[in-house]
């Protein structure tokens, strides 16, 4: 069996950010999901543009972007990247009920963009809790996670 190890933790145990400067530049991209559970009602007045603060899937949209853009602002030994593209998209789903976020990053780099696609999916469903509360203060955030990563040496994976 193959001894994996943490790549953010040198030989004596200290964190530390990891030396890509070897790696070559290569095409990234990765996707991510997350939910916002409310109910039924919270659902429809976000759908029927009834919130007071205003269009709420456009502004978690706008601060997904801006927190893919910031990731290595937030998370410590984050590389700091030049993003190609972000995508947020932010659908309804009645089924949940609440909002489906999603994220796809880019970036042309020796790392990837799974931080920055997670950072953009956790920060929009933060910004739609955050402007839905007044309607509803126990909507649940959850299933945050990566569903694809392509290119780097580490190869594609695709989890869903």
């Amino acid at each position: 069996m193959k001894k994996t190890s943490l790549s953010h933790i040198d030989p004596h145990g200290r964190a530390h950010m990891v030396d890509v400067g070897a790696k070559p530049d290569s095409q990234r991209t990765a996707v991510a999901r997350g939910e916002v559970r409310m109910k039924p009602g919270t659902l429809a007045l976000i759908r029927d543009g009834m919130m007071k603060k205003g269009d709420i899937l456009t502004v978690a949209q706008v601060a997904g972007i801006s927190a893919a853009k910031r990731a290595s602002d937030l998370i410590p030994l984050c590389h700091p990247l030049s993003l190609t593209q972000v995508e947020v998209t932010m659908t309804l789903d009645e089924t949940l009920p609440g909002v489906q976020v999603e994220a796809t990053v880019q970036t042309v780099g020796r790392t990837g963009v799974e931080m920055e696609a997670l950072t953009a999916v956790s920060v929009a469903a933060l910004t739609v809790y955050d402007m839905a509360k007044a309607a509803e203060k126990t909507m649940k955030i959850g299933n945050i996670r990566l569903v694809e990563k392509r290119g780097g040496t580490s190869g594609d994976i695709h989890n869903e």
